[in-house]
């Protein structure tokens, strides 16, 4: 995996540790219960799984196997059909009802069609004939196990990888495959209505066909591949169904034994599929869908990460794709920095790729307009701005001089963090308090919550007791046109507040997080890594955090915190002689 990505190191270690846990199932010891009323069939049934590395378990009959079963986990049951107190049949009838997943085989010196079609109807996994032929009960039991073994592993946790676009969530899926030297299918759900296409067609209507599921299989001809479900939190409901409740039958492994598809009509066993789920935004699933998986996060890349990354990987790849020389070729590293901070502003990559591709394919037509004479081969930062034109992103908010009402908070949002602006305004009123931008209720009740703690704290802050008779109050978050809502930003607010009711103005080059409840307390908030790389890309050289992400925050690689330096409060009291400076 190192090989194709680099950083992700807690999801490689994550995945990794699922990979080592399915691999040393493999490698337990089977534990065998064999039960025969006849000393030597039993001794030799044990004598010889035993020398395949079986641990083998005997009992005389039917009781004295229950209590074997009772006391100790057993992956296999042999038993012989006649026995005294209590016969194989209803021994298969206990096992069944007590421990349905481990399998029976039935051995017996009275095999008859009816009395193995009985057996196999009760739940036998083989039936076998006396006088037993040991080569053929070694190769039963090993197939049996297999089989059991094949469906325990499938049934482990269903990993759904979750995060912004561009992190490489779909390469890790494919780079499980490659490990488990499995076929990789990838079956994307976003936009799926009709949850027929998961499921199939009944027969009866014209043009039925599998669903996408069953096709998929046997296109790659394989019961058990690495089956990624891409884009699952863009599935779509309306008057033809809901897919996410197909997926419930899907994602279940103690459903996905016997999913039924409406085409074949037939229990298919989906339990040795190793399924992976891919999201931006874990909010749009329903809850009995996300509680079915593992949630795996994809954060985002430090600028130190993605230079790694272009270097190894993106520009030996467009320079490829666009016939150049590889060995002539160089891009600086401060080349590469420039395009990663002043032509992208994202926590994946691929905004990066594509003007790396444009670069290239630049440098092509340069290669083909000298007849091959005049190759640039060192690509440095002067010659980025003119391939690519004006910087499309400036680091505003480290730039900027410090304001009169105006604080600068860390957000997250499905394409990762993001840097926001709160801005206040006093004028003239009633006593109203005006909310623009966009702003969706928790919001709301963080503004009149930071609001009303200012008010009942008027003599401690230094404000007049009645600014807010004859005045009113407007906090505008720019982007109108993008919905905002959340928490974090509660203690932003607040400051703003603060700084424009002093007359204090707010240092530009600190940005804040945390939600604030009416008594002045800061509450944990989440996405703290990716509200850190928003703040590096924006220049930002302080931020306020919760106290309580103090854990969170410890763990953190050193380039993750590059460049920044962090403060974590508990109440808001704190922040203030961090963000508010003497006017």
């Amino acid at each position: 995996m190192n090989t194709r990505h680099c950083g992700l190191d807690e999801v490689k270690q994550r995945i990794l540790e699922f990979l080592a846990a399915k691999t040393l199932r493999g490698t337990v010891q089977a534990r065998i219960l064999i039960v025969d009323d006849e000393e030597i069939a039993r001794t030799n049934m044990e004598h010889v799984l035993l020398k395949d590395g079986y641990s083998c378990f005997p009992a005389s009959n039917g009781l004295d196997a229950l209590e074997i079963l009772s006391s100790g986990d057993i992956d296999l049951v042999i038993t012989d059909l006649k026995m005294d107190r209590m016969d194989g049949m209803e021994l298969l009838g206990h096992i069944n009802r007590v421990s349905p997943e481990t399998p029976v085989v039935m051995v017996t010196g009275f095999a008859t069609v009816n009395s193995a079609v009985e057996a196999l109807k009760r739940g036998a996994a083989h039936y076998l004939g006396k006088p037993l032929n040991l080569d053929e009960l070694r190769k039963t039991v090993k197939e049996v196990l297999e089989k059991r073994l094949m469906t325990e592993m499938g049934k482990g946790p269903i990993l759904c990888f979750t995060g912004p676009p561009g992190t490489g969530k779909t390469s890790v899926g494919k780079a499980i495959a490659e490990a488990l030297n499995h076929h990789f299918v990838r079956m994307s759900l976003a936009g799926l209505r009709d949850e027929a296409e998961l499921r199939g067609h009944r027969r009866t209507y014209v043009g039925a066909m599998p669903g996408r599921i069953i096709t998929e299989l046997k296109r790659v001809g394989v019961n058990n591949p690495v089956f990624m479900l891409d884009e699952i939190d863009k599935i779509g409901q309306d008057f033809r169904g809901d897919p996410a409740s197909v997926l419930l039958e899907v994602l279940d492994p103690e459903q996905n034994v016997k999913f039924m598809d409406h085409y074949l009509d037939l229990p298919f066993d989906l339990s040795k599929i190793m399924f992976v789920a891919t999201a931006n935004d874990l909010s749009r699933l329903p809850g009995p869908l996300l509680d079915r998986m593992e949630i795996v996060e994809f954060s985002g890349y430090t600028e130190r990460e993605k230079r790694e990354i272009a270097r190894q990987f993106m520009i030996p790849r467009q320079l490829k794709a666009t016939g150049l020389n590889r060995a002539d070729i160089q891009f600086s590293d401060d080349a590469v920095s420039r395009i990663i901070n002043d032509y992208t502003r994202e926590s994946g990559l691929r905004g990066l790729e594509r003007e790396i591709a444009n670069i290239c394919r630049k440098l092509a037509l340069v290669y083909l307009n000298s007849d091959g004479k005049d190759e640039l081969l060192n690509i440095d930062g002067e010659v980025i701005r003119g391939f690519l034109g004006p910087r499309k992103y400036h680091r505003e908010a480290a730039g900027v001089c410090n304001r009169l009402g105006i604080t600068t908070g860390l957000v997250w949002t499905e394409v990762g963090g993001e840097i926001i602006s709160v801005e206040s305004a006093l004028m003239p009123g009633t006593g109203h308090l005006i909310l623009t931008g966009s702003l969706g209720e928790v919001l709301r009740e963080s503004a009149q919550a930071a609001l009303s703690l200012i008010r009942s704290r008027t003599g401690e802050y230094g404000v007049p007791d009645d600014f807010f008779k004859a005045s009113d109050l407007h906090i505008h978050l720019p982007s109108g046109a993008v919905s905002k809502d959340g928490p974090s930003a509660g203690i932003t607010i607040f400051a703003a507040l603060l700084s424009l009711l002093t007359g204090r103005v707010a240092r530009a080059d600190t940005a804040m997080t945390g939600e604030m409840t009416l008594s002045g307390r800061i509450l944990p908030i989440s996405g703290i890594r990716e509200k850190l790389l928003a703040a590096q890309r924006a220049g930002i050289s302080r931020v306020l955090l919760p106290e309580a992400n103090r854990d969170e925050v410890e763990i953190l690689s050193d380039d993750v915190k590059e460049g920044l330096e962090i403060i974590l409060v508990r109440v808001v009291d704190e922040i203030i002689e961090h963000v508010l400076a003497e006017s």
